[in-house]
């Protein structure tokens, strides 16, 4: 089955729609039309749902935990991202209705977490997510923002201090400090080896 985007005269038309009027999948917002999001590798996904049980474990409550499927709008190009995984507040549970997609106009959400997919400096998937990123969910207010990396072995936990991220790197057994989450209890390697 072929499905054709629908191209939207604005970013407000397609806030707009209904979720059930869009075609399946992740898409980002790209002037005024939506781009495929690449399917999450199996291991991305794996950490990401490390990560939720983690979170669940010290009692934060599922239904605020949103691995890969909390739209969130940024400011930018693309107007849109899907982080892997989505920490909501209690005021998101009223504010979400029709679909579940973060607005500007709303609270910015407590937690993102990136996991990085492979690749060197230079690469797309590590601009988008050090770089990117990283600025737009800066402007928008998310107060922490973790980007996981397989490949350098470490866990970065930013802390937005004036408009940006302040990262403390975590690494081996070092126990990760989460100052919006304080009750963490797990180490860098632990969630690195989430994977294997």
């Amino acid at each position: 089955m072929t499905f054709t985007q629908a191209r939207f005269t604005s970013f407000e038309e397609y806030l707009t729609t209904e979720a059930s009027d869009l075609s399946e999948g992740r898409y980002e917002y790209w002037n005024g039309e939506l781009i495929p999001v690449m399917a999450e590798s199996f291991w991305n996904d794996t950490i990401a749902l490390f990560i939720q049980v983690v979170l669940m474990s010290i009692g934060v409550p599922f239904q605020l935990i949103r691995p890969h499927n909390c739209e969130i709008e940024v400011i930018g190009t693309p107007r849109t991202r899907f982080p892997d995984l989505t920490v909501l507040d209690e005021i998101h549970l009223t504010l979400l209705d029709r679909r579940l997609t973060i607005t500007r106009q709303m609270p910015p959400p407590s937690l993102v977490v990136e996991v990085v997919s492979p690749g060197d400096d230079r690469s797309e998937n590590y601009l988008r997510d050090y770089q990117d990123k990283r600025d737009q969910y800066a402007a928008i207010g998310i107060p922490e923002y973790w980007l996981i990396d397989p490949d350098r072995s470490w866990v970065m936990v930013g802390t937005l201090i004036e408009n940006q991220y302040q990262f403390k790197t975590f690494s081996a057994d070092e126990m990760i400090v989460s100052p919006s989450f304080p009750s963490v209890d797990v180490t860098a390697s632990q969630v690195l080896n989430a994977q294997r």
